[in-house]
C-alpha cells in the first residue's frame, strides 16, 4: 500500500513536461538527420541517428520504472557508494576509454557508446546532498567548505582532462552551496576572476593592472580613515595583476588550439567562417532565417541541406529556430524554464534537507545545460560541446538526465512517508 501511495503522489506536471520535451527532441533529431537518409528508410531503423534515439527513448521507460521502484531512502543511504562507483567509472576512462573526436570520454560497446560523465552528475548531486544534510555541517567553517568543494572538484577535474565542456557543468554546484550557506565572496571571486580572464584576453595585462590599481586607489581614498587597510589593498592589487599576467600563459599553454580559436572568434580577434567559426555562423544563419513562425517542420533549407555540423546533437536548437521560428523557440525555452521552476518549487517543499539539496542540484544542472547550449548556438558563448537536455542526440545524455530527474521525483513522491 505504501508503494502505491508514493506512485500516486508523483508530480505529473514535471513528468508531462519531460515527455513533451523528449518527443519534441526526437522530432527535431529526425528532421536534422533526414537529409542524409534514403527515402525508403524506416523511422525506426537503428542504423540511423533518429532510429537509435528512438531506441534510447524506449529504453528510458524501463529505466524510469527501475528508478521509481527503488525505495526513496536507498538514494540517501547509498549516495556515497554511488559517488565512488561514478569516480571509478571516470578513472576507468584513462585505461579503457574510447577516443572520439580527440576526447577519450566514452566506453565502447560495439556500435554504441556510454559516457559516464553524464551519470556522474546525478552521483555527485547525491553525494553533495548527503554531505550537506549532515546536522553537523556548517558552510561558514573553512574545513567544511574545502570538503564540500572537494566533492565537486574531484569528478570535475577527472572529466576536464577529457572534456572541459562537460567539466564546466559542475561549477553550477557552487550555487547550491551558496543556497546552503556558502559565503557570498566565493561567487564574487568567481565572477571577478571570469571577468578578468576575458578582459586579459582583450586588454594588455600591464594596462589591466593599471586600471585595477586606479580602481583600488579610488576605493581606498573614498573609504573612511578607520576602514582603510593598505595591506589588504596591496594584496588585492598583487593578486589581480598576477592573475592578469598569468592568463596569457594559461590560454596559450593549457587551452587546446580549438578552444583558443573559439574564444578568439567570440571576442572578435579572429574571423574564420570557413573553419572553426563555421558551425556558429551557420547556426546563427539557420536560427535567423526562421523568422516569427519558422519555415515549417521538415522544411528548413539549412537543416535539410546539412549546413550545420552536429545539428542533431549540440546544435539541435538551430532546427527549432529555423523550422519552428521565434514562437517555437519561445515554446521550447518556456518548457525548460517551466521544468526548472517546477523543480525549485518542489525542492522548497521537501521535508528533508537531503531531498531539498538534491532538488536544487537537479535544477542547477538543467539550467546550466540549457543556458550554455542556447548561448552557444546563438553565438554569444564559445562552442564547448554542451548538449541540450532531452533534445540533443545521445543515449548517455538522455538516460543521465532521466535518472537525475526521476530520482528527485521519487524523493518528492516519497515525502508523504516522511516525518
Amino acid at each position: 500500500m505504501k508503494n502505491q501511495s508514493v506512485t500516486n503522489n508523483l508530480d505529473w506536471i514535471s513528468i508531462g513536461i519531460y515527455i513533451t520535451m523528449v518527443i519534441l527532441g526526437w522530432l527535431n533529431i529526425y528532421s536534422s538527420s533526414l537529409s542524409s537518409v534514403p527515402d525508403e528508410t524506416s523511422i525506426f531503423d537503428i542504423s540511423q541517428i533518429y532510429g537509435k534515439q528512438f531506441l534510447f527513448i524506449v529504453l528510458s521507460f524501463p529505466l524510469i520504472f527501475i528508478v521509481l521502484s527503488v525505495d526513496g531512502k536507498f538514494y540517501e543511504k547509498f549516495s556515497s557508494v554511488i559517488y565512488i562507483i561514478g569516480l571509478l567509472a571516470l578513472a576507468g576512462l584513462f585505461v579503457f576509454g574510447k577516443t572520439v573526436k580527440g576526447q577519450a570520454n566514452w566506453y565502447s560497446f560495439g556500435s554504441f557508446g556510454l559516457q559516464p560523465s553524464e551519470f556522474v552528475k546525478a552521483a555527485t548531486s547525491l553525494a553533495l546532498a548527503k554531505y550537506l544534510s549532515d546536522v553537523q555541517i556548517n558552510l561558514k567553517d573553512i574545513n567544511r567548505q574545502i570538503q564540500a568543494l572537494g566533492i565537486i572538484f574531484l569528478p570535475m577535474a577527472m572529466i576536464a582532462v577529457h572534456d572541459p565542456g562537460s567539466a564546466l557543468i559542475f561549477s553550477v554546484f557552487i550555487l547550491v552551496l551558496y543556497r546552503e550557506g556558502l559565503p557570498s565572496w566565493y561567487l564574487w571571486t568567481g565572477f571577478i576572476a571570469l571577468l578578468l580572464f576575458v578582459l586579459a584576453l582583450i586588454i594588455k595585462p600591464l594596462v589591466l593592472s593599471g586600471i585595477a590599481l586606479l580602481v583600488i586607489i579610488l576605493i581606498y581614498l573614498r573609504s573612511r580613515i578607520i576602514n582603510r587597510n593598505w595591506i589588504a589593498s596591496a594584496i588585492i592589487f598583487i593578486s589581480v595583476s598576477g592573475f592578469a599576467f598569468s592568463v596569457n600563459y594559461v590560454f596559450e599553454n593549457v587551452f587546446k588550439q580549438h578552444h583558443r580559436d573559439r574564444f578568439n572568434i567570440l571576442l572578435g580577434k579572429e574571423v574564420d567562417m570557413k573553419g572553426i567559426g563555421y558551425n556558429t555562423n551557420q547556426s546563427e544563419i539557420a536560427i535567423g532565417s526562421g523568422g516569427l513562425f519558422g519555415k515549417g517542420y521538415l522544411e528548413g533549407t539549412q537543416t535539410k541541406g546539412g549546413f550545420v555540423p552536429e545539428q542533431h546533437s549540440d546544435y539541435i536548437f538551430t532546427t527549432v529556430g529555423e523550422e519552428w521560428g521565434f514562437l517555437g523557440s519561445i515554446l521550447v525555452i518556456s518548457l525548460f524554464v517551466g521544468l526548472i521552476m517546477r523543480i525549485i518549487y518542489l525542492a522548497e517543499r521537501q521535508k528533508t534537507k537531503f531531498s531539498r539539496v538534491y532538488g536544487y542540484c537537479v535544477a542547477g544542472i538543467l539550467f546550466i545545460h540549457f543556458f550554455v547550449n542556447i548561448a552557444m548556438v546563438a553565438g554569444i558563448f564559445p562552442t564547448i560541446g554542451v548538449p541540450l537536455p532531452f533534445f540533443s542526440y545521445g543515449g548517455s545524455g538522455l538516460w543521465g538526465f532521466t535518472i537525475l530527474l526521476f530520482i528527485f521525483l521519487k524523493m518528492d513522491a516519497n515525502k508523504v512517508n516522511e516525518w
